[in-house]
């Protein structure tokens, strides 16, 4: 996986940073978080192809993380998609997208799939082991949140792959006269083989332990709160808003947001492996002082800018 900030300012787009939009690209497919104004313009300059975003998830209604929303789904109406797609969200998606359509301003002609959520979390899916509701389940991967503590009702969100085939011995399989070929992939995808001899070879014989998956949270715009360390608790990368600095520490908390430093100590003390900070107020024209804020407390933070690039 990676993933590429598509606006990373606060409230306002500036003329460096466009506002919230963050884009998780895997194997042949990308999701996308929450979505700003202009995020389309955003996803073009970034070289993503709309045909392949399988899902949207929004974290609240407030508008620079989400008046994109309509214009981004009519486009792909406008490019004919036919894919269906997966839009998660607080409730209220339906009823301002149903007025759009009534007023002849939004255009799709595609399936589309709204899943909204409230407090209550009652039509999540499941649970997952660690109580999270699961908004959304693929072969590979599954996306599950808890509220966070903003001004309005929040969804943090969860990626988090599945389990991985353990690694390929090729010594072993070769000497186990498995000739090469589609035989290894099916061995590698969880498949018997049955050789020419008759012999029947099982992945256990040529594949090591499994390995974990990458995992990812998405906390943005919240308070510190316990939330935000579950949902990071052990991930490989934690992407989570910072706001202010420190010494606007009061401000932060009144308008339910975080500072850089209390970014890291929620890294810190959900064990994450790597943070990456965003969301940077406009009277920081250079956030770099949000980074050094950070880095104090936890030294694996990433400052965010957008269109970079970061593997996870």
């Amino acid at each position: 996986m990676k993933v590429i900030p598509l606006g990373t300012s606060s409230g306002k787009p500036t003329l460096r940073r466009n506002v919230s939009a963050l884009a998780v690209v895997r194997e042949g497919e990308w999701l996308l978080f929450d979505c700003g104004e202009a995020t389309q313009t955003q996803i073009m300059k970034a070289g993503l192809n709309p045909n392949r975003l399988s899902s949207i998830f929004i974290t609240h209604l407030h508008g620079d993380h989400f008046n994109g929303v309509a214009g981004l789904l009519s486009t792909m109406g406008l490019d004919r998609r036919t894919r269906d797609l997966t839009l998660v969200g607080p409730r209220g998606i339906n009823d301002y997208l149903e007025t759009l359509a009534r007023l002849k301003i939004l255009f799709v002609n595609y399936h589309l799939d709204l899943r909204e959520f409230g407090p209550q979390r009652s039509a999540a899916r499941r649970a997952d082991s660690n109580g999270m509701a699961v908004v959304h389940e693929a072969e590979q991967y599954r996306v599950s949140f808890l509220p966070l503590d903003h001004r309005v009702f929040t969804l943090g969100y969860r990626i988090e792959e599945r389990p991985r085939p353990g690694r390929f011995n090729l010594e072993r399989a070769r000497e186990l006269g498995i000739p090469e070929g589609p035989m290894y992939g099916r061995l590698q995808s969880g498949h018997d083989v049955e050789l020419a001899d008759g012999r029947v070879i099982s992945p256990s014989e040529v594949l090591g332990p499994p390995r974990p998956g990458k995992s990812i949270a998405y906390c943005t715009d919240t308070r510190p709160c316990r939330a935000g360390v579950e949902l990071a608790r052990g991930v490989d990368l934690l992407i989570h808003e910072a706001t202010f600095t420190a010494e606007l520490a009061e401000e932060a908390r009144e308008f339910g947001h975080s500072t850089a430093r209390q970014a890291a100590e929620i890294a810190r003390e959900a064990g994450a492996q790597r943070l990456l900070i965003t969301h940077f107020s406009t009277r920081y024209p250079d956030p770099k002082l949000l980074l050094e804020e950070a880095r104090e407390i936890f030294p694996e933070t990433i400052l965010a800018d957008d269109l970079i690039e970061v593997e996870v």
